[in-house]
C-alpha cells in the first residue's frame, strides 16, 4: 500500500475517534447539569430538591450507563431508586441504579423484564417525586412493553420485517410506538403527576424528540393510520402476525385510543434537554481534520437514503475535488452524518456503514489519494461487532488479488466478510455513545 494512503488512513481513524470523544455521554451530562446546595440545574431549568420526596432515575439506550453514572456522581444518596436498560456489554457498575442488559436490535425477554421494573417504579410515583429519565439511541428495542394482545414473538417478527425492508428510523419508530405500552409518550402518561425531566442523546436524523427511542416521555405526532400506511407501503402487512394487524386496524378505526398528543395534560410536568447530537461529533471531527492540515467541508448531519446510493453521491465529491479542486482544493476532509438504510437482497453479514464503505470502494476503484471511512458512533454496525469499515482507491484491487469479487459481496449484503478478509474493518468495541453515523472522506493532493 502506498505510504501516503497509509498515512491518510491513519488520519481518518484519528478524525473519527475525535468525533466519538466529543459525544462522550458522561461528559455530555456533566455539561448540562450541576448541583448548588439544594438546587439541581438541568439545562435551563432548576429543581428545588426540598420540593421532592424521592428522586428516581430510569432510562434505556446504548449510552445510558455512563449517563447514569454521571447522574449518580452528581446526586449520590439523594437518588432513591432507579432502573436502566442497556444493550449487552454496554453496562457499567452503578451504586444506586440497577442496570439491566438486554437484546438489540431485536428485543428479548430481558428487555421486557427491565421495562416492567421501570413501569413499576414510575406508576407508583406521586406529585412529590422527581423522575430523571435518560434516553439514547437503542432505547426503542430495549424499552419494550408490547400491548397486552401482542406477544413478544409477534413484536420480534415485526421488528425483523422492518429491519429488512429498508424503513427509515422515523417510519420504524412510528410503528413501534403503536404496538407499545411505554413508547410514544406512554411512559410520561404512567408517571403523571410526577415531575419528569429527560436527558437525551440523539441518534435520529433531525433530532426529533418523539422519534429518539420512540419518544417515551414526549407527545407523539404520529398516528395509528401512519403506522398502517408504512407497513402496507413496504409490502410487509400480510407477513405480520394477525395480532399486530388487528391492533393497528382497531387503532386506525378509533376503537383504541391513540398515543398522547401535545395537548395532553400529562406533559405539563415534563421537560427535555438534548445533551448530545451528531452535529457535535462532526464539528469535533472537523477540528481534528483541520489540525492535520485538511481543508474542511461539513455537508450535513441529516443524511438518509439507501447506503450504497448515498455512497456513490458522496464519492462523486471526491472525484470532483481531484479533477477540478471543487468544492475545495485538496487536501480536503468532507464530513457528513446521519443514518442510511439497507434493503436486504442477500444472506450476507454486514451493516449500513460497511455496505456504505463497500459501495464507496467500488466507486473510487483505481483512484489515488482518496480514503473513505464510514462508522457508527455506537461501535456496533448492524448485527456485527464492527463500527464500520475503511476503504481507499486500492481496496477493490486488493480484494480481487485475493480472489474476492467486490460486486458479488455487495450484491449479497456481505460487507462484513469482505472487509474482514482485507483487515479493513473499523473495530472500536462498545463506545457507550450513540449519535448515528459519521461518513468521512479524505482527498489528498493529486499526483
Amino acid at each position: 500500500m502506498d505510504s501516503n494512503i497509509g498515512k491518510m488512513r491513519e488520519h481518518a481513524l484519528h478524525i473519527f475517534k475525535a468525533g466519538l470523544q466529543a459525544v462522550d455521554p458522561e461528559e455530555a451530562i456533566k455539561r448540562h447539569t450541576r448541583l448548588e446546595k439544594n438546587l439541581l440545574f438541568i439545562g435551563d431549568r432548576q429543581f428545588r430538591l426540598n420540593d421532592y420526596d424521592r428522586i428516581l432515575v430510569v432510562g434505556a439506550g446504548k449510552a445510558v450507563a455512563p449517563m447514569a453514572r454521571a447522574v449518580e456522581n452528581l446526586l449520590g444518596d439523594r437518588i432513591s431508586d432507579g432502573v436502566i436498560i442497556v444493550k449487552d456489554e454496554h453496562g457499567l457498575p452503578l451504586k444506586k441504579i440497577k442496570v439491566c442488559e438486554a437484546g438489540h436490535p431485536v428485543p428479548d425477554k430481558r428487555g421486557v423484564k427491565g421495562t416492567e421494573e421501570i413501569l413499576s417504579l414510575v406508576e407508583k410515583a406521586g406529585e412529590r417525586d422527581l423522575i430523571i429519565c435518560l434516553i439514547s439511541g437503542g432505547g426503542s428495542a430495549l424499552l419494550i412493553a408490547p400491548v397486552q394482545e401482542i406477544s413478544l414473538a409477534d413484536k420480534q417478527n415485526a421488528t425483523r420485517l422492518l429491519l429488512a425492508c429498508g424503513a427509515t428510523i422515523h417510519e420504524f419508530n412510528t410503528v413501534r410506538k403503536h404496538l407499545s405500552r411505554v413508547k410514544g409518550g406512554r411512559l410520561a402518561q404512567m408517571a403523571y403527576p410526577a415531575t419528569v425531566t429527560t436527558l437525551i442523546l440523539s441518534d435520529v436524523v433531525g433530532d426529533d424528540l418523539d422519534v429518539i427511542a420512540s419518544g417515551p416521555t414526549v407527545p407523539d405526532s404520529s398516528t395509528f393510520q401512519d403506522a398502517e400506511k408504512i407497513l402496507k407501503g413496504y409490502g410487509i402487512w400480510e407477513q405480520l402476525a394477525s395480532s399486530v394487524r388487528n391492533h393497528i386496524e382497531k387503532g386506525s378505526s378509533g376503537q383504541i385510543a391513540d398515543t398522547p398528543k401535545s395537548d395532553d395534560t400529562v406533559f405539563q410536568q415534563c421537560s427535555q434537554v438534548m445533551v448530545g447530537t451528531n452535529l457535535q461529533a462532526l464539528k469535533a471531527a472537523g477540528k481534528a481534520a483541520e489540525q492535520l492540515g485538511y481543508r474542511l467541508l461539513i455537508l450535513s448531519s441529516k443524511v438518509e437514503g439507501e447506503a450504497r446510493e448515498v455512497a456513490k453521491f458522496y464519492t462523486a465529491i471526491a472525484k470532483e475535488a481531484l479533477a477540478s479542486e471543487n468544492p475545495l482544493k485538496p487536501p480536503v476532509c468532507v464530513l457528513a452524518g446521519g443514518e442510511t438504510t439497507v434493503t436486504l437482497q442477500g444472506d450476507g453479514r454486514g451493516g449500513r456503514n460497511q455496505e456504505f464503505a463497500l459501495a464507496a470502494a467500488l466507486a473510487i476503484d483505481g483512484l489515488d489519494n482518496i480514503v473513505m471511512l464510514s462508522g457508527g458512533t455506537d461501535g456496533t454496525d448492524g448485527p456485527t461487532d464492527a463500527a464500520g469499515a475503511i476503504a481507499d482507491g486500492t481496496t477493490a484491487a486488493r480484494a480481487r488479488e485475493n480472489g474476492l469479487n467486490p460486486k458479488d459481496f455487495l450484491q449479497r449484503n456481505d460487507s462484513y466478510n469482505f472487509f474482514q478478509k482485507l483487515d479493513d474493518l473499523v473495530m472500536t468495541g462498545p463506545t457507550r455513545t450513540n449519535v448515528m453515523d459519521i461518513y468521512l472522506l479524505l482527498v489528498g493532493h493529486s499526483k
